[in-house]
């Protein structure tokens, strides 16, 4: 972040802020964005939008300067008000950074009749990739050095990685923007020559055919950023020149393409909130058309895995939390779907991952992730046993079919992200690696727990939490901040995170909330948290904070919460709802423009959100969207604390969000409370793309939280 600041006076009004009563906030003045009437008028509902200029910046219209110099003036406030802070954000950024180890090695996956893997060095911010043949004895071969790649860049993203079955070609994505707009590139990994033939605005992966040299990719819309096109390029050619095999006709699908598994098959998924289709071709037929595995069909979702004599079909056809079907290779309409794993409403089916023997389903029940493992010959089954009450488990890289050991993720909150071997047959599971935190750390200082708060309408919502041993939790206190999301179907499982004991060392409890709008409890669990049910979860997230409370985990002046992107949405609806609930809350990247950002199609994702959150042109929606859309309902009444952040490359949720939030918060709210905005002027949606470099980001919010607590060091 630059801190030499332009300011441009006659844009602003400056006015002195008293902090609050923490004495660690320096006195300073915010600035005041100017007022540019704007009227929007819909559904016969007329809305005055005083900041509707700051979406000015990426039209470079005549409002863009404004726009950037008003970011940085919050930027330079933020340094002011935390600049006494410093030295505590340093440290806890050392801190947190010597957890990490810095010279390290990931577990190698064994793919095609190479071991790959990457590995990091001391004091570097990426990483190399690389693979041996055959052996881990072998001689290394160095396929990119990212690390050198990344020099004289501030943001550097490598990603979609894949190889020519032959495995002499490799193509790779890279965005140096963070718009998640990339650029493929590809290398002839025999003599190390990168092609001069690149292909530009794609979402980075591409898929190559069993000729090895043509390749399938997902080509963006440069405006609004859809996935629009599946492309076909041959090697040697000019991309420009490349055929379009399929596109989208409907705004709120996303496509992407890939291969299957067994490296038979090329698949095309299209897939909305609501419904989905694939298709396909044979993987040693690249020129041939794509043809539908089964026409999309309303509120029907489906996915396809190839096995030796059959495809299964995971859907939710007739089936809320989905059941496994099977059809013939050669008749894959629904007509000729037959069951072969029913429904059960206790139980969601999430997904298969298939081997030439086995399959393993991944399921979820009670909130909690299952691994299945089927035989395919005789159909014996069972579960692979994890044994912590709160925990997050998912199958790892398994890019072999041949194979009778599946690898799989494990973690909790007091067990360090583990990679496991198990071998289907035996029933033996291997750790092959477990995250080492540098320093030390033991496991038996920290307590888990697993509890459920009650809502309102009598739901129970389950709460994931875990704090340092000795903490008190009869008086309430101690501080605790509850993190949530609750959209989209995304759970948030139990997960550890080194730097979070930063947070635990120091008092704090650590909680996550899995609302409504998330998928954890299944398939209703999603349907009772969106469109016209949205408001559960924010009804389900204050009533786990009040939960919290009455049973002494913390108290309502130690109270602080945190979510980003939707989960953004999510704590500004609960600080209009319940401002007095939360000491403090963070906001990051925060979706808070609900109904400008639904009616605008131009901006990028805006279509595929129509079946999450509805569609404003419908006056019903609109008006449902408006009762809790969090800069809709910003009221003259006092807030607690804020730190919101933001990045001005963000393709996903915009920078004049936040903006005009925190622009009409300091206009109306009448508190003396800390309010912060931090834009990221190089970065996007995810903040920095280094090792080390978001631990910065990390280090802001937590020294936030501590001085709020009167904790300086």
């Amino acid at each position: 972040m630059k801190k030499s600041i332009i300011y441009i006076l006659s844009l602003f009004i400056f006015m002195a802020c008293t902090t609050n009563n923490k004495s660690v906030f320096q006195n300073a003045k915010a600035p005041i964005a100017e007022k540019k009437e704007h009227l929007r008028i819909i559904h016969g509902d007329t809305v005055v939008d005083n900041y509707y200029w700051m979406y000015d910046y990426f039209g470079k219209g005549p409002d863009s300067t404004q726009v950037v110099n008003y970011l940085k003036a919050e930027n330079a406030y933020l340094d002011t008000v935390m600049g006494s802070t410093v030295e505590f954000q340093n440290n806890l950024f050392t801190e947190m950074k010597n957890r990490i180890k810095e010279k390290d090695e990931s577990v190698p996956v064994f793919r095609n009749g190479y071991f790959y893997y990457t590995r990091t060095e001391e004091g570097k911010e990426y990483y190399k990739y690389c693979r041996k043949k055959g052996s881990l004895e072998a001689p290394e071969e160095i396929l990119l050095d990212v690390d050198k790649m990344a020099e004289g860049h501030s943001y550097y993203n490598v990603g979609g990685v894949s190889f020519s079955d032959d495995n002499k070609l490799m193509a790779y994505g890279v965005d140096e923007v963070s718009r998640r707009q990339y650029t493929i590139y590809f290398k002839n990994l025999e003599t190390g020559e990168i092609y001069k033939e690149t292909i530009l605005n794609t979402s980075g992966g591409s898929v190559w055919a069993a000729d090895n040299k043509t390749v399938f990719y997902t080509s963006k819309n440069p405006v609004t950023l859809l996935s629009e096109k599946i492309k076909r390029h041959v090697l040697g050619t000019d991309p420009a020149a490349d055929v379009a095999v399929y596109e989208e006709k409907d705004k709120s699908n996303y496509i992407g393409v890939g291969k299957t598994k067994n490296r038979k098959y090329i698949f095309i998924q299209s897939q909305a909130t609501m419904s989905s289709e694939t298709l396909f071709i044979d993987a040693d037929k690249p020129a041939a058309a794509f043809k539908s595995f089964q026409p999309r069909i309303k509120d029907v979702l489906y996915d396809v895995t190839p096995l030796e004599d059959k495809f299964l079909i995971l859907t939710n056809k007739d089936a809320q939390n989905f059941r496994i079907m099977e059809c013939p290779l050669d008749k894959t309409g629904v007509e000729n779907w037959k069951e072969y794993i029913p429904h059960r409403a206790d139980v969601l089916v999430e997904s298969i991952d298939e081997f030439k023997d086995f399959i393993v389903i991944e399921e979820r029940k009670e909130g909690l992730v299952q691994l299945r493992v089927r035989q395919l010959k005789d159909g014996s089954e069972h579960y692979i046993d994890f044994g912590e009450p709160a925990y997050m488990a998912y199958t790892s890289s398994n890019p072999e079919y041949d194979t009778n050991i599946v690898r799989y993720g494990y973690t909790s909150m007091t067990t360090p992200s583990s990679t496991f071997d198990y071998n289907m047959v035996s029933h033996e599971k291997t750790l092959k690696k477990q995250q080492e935190v540098v320093g030390g750390y033991n496991k038996e200082d920290y307590q888990t727990e697993r509890l459920y708060a009650t809502a309102k309408d009598g739901t129970r919502v389950p709460i994931s939490l875990v704090y340092k041993k000795g903490m008190k939790k009869d008086d309430g206190s101690s501080p605790l901040l509850l993190y949530g999301y609750g959209s989209y179907g995304s759970s948030m499982d139990a997960y550890f995170n080194s730097s979070r004991l930063s947070l635990l060392n120091r008092g704090f409890v650590y909680a996550i909330a899995h609302i409504r709008g998330g998928q954890e409890m299944g398939r209703q669990w999603y349907e009772d948290g969106k469109l016209q049910k949205k408001i559960n979860t924010f009804t389900d997230f204050i009533d786990c904070g009040e939960f919290l409370i009455k049973e002494k985990y913390t108290s309502k002046g130690h109270l602080y919460a945190q979510g980003a992107s939707a989960g953004g949405l999510l704590i500004g609806a609960i600080i209009n709802m319940r401002p007095d609930l939360w000491h403090g809350v963070i906001a990051d990247v925060p979706f808070v423009d609900v109904v400008n950002t639904m009616l605008d199609e131009s901006i990028p994702l805006t279509t595929n959100e129509f079946d999450e959150w509805g569609n404003p042109k419908d006056k019903d929606a609109y008006f449902y969207m408006k009762s809790y859309s969090p800069y809709e309902n910003v009221e003259k009444k006092a807030y607690p604390n804020m730190l919101v952040t933001t990045g001005l490359h963000d393709s996903q949720v915009q920078y004049f969000e936040p903006a005009k939030w925190v622009a009409k918060l300091r206009d109306m709210k009448t508190d003396n409370n800390i309010l912060l905005l931090k834009t990221n002027m190089e970065f996007g949606h995810g903040g920095a793309s280094g090792r080390f470099d978001y631990l910065k980001d990390i280090a802001l919010d937590y020294v936030f939280l501590l001085s709020l607590e009167g904790i300086s060091k």
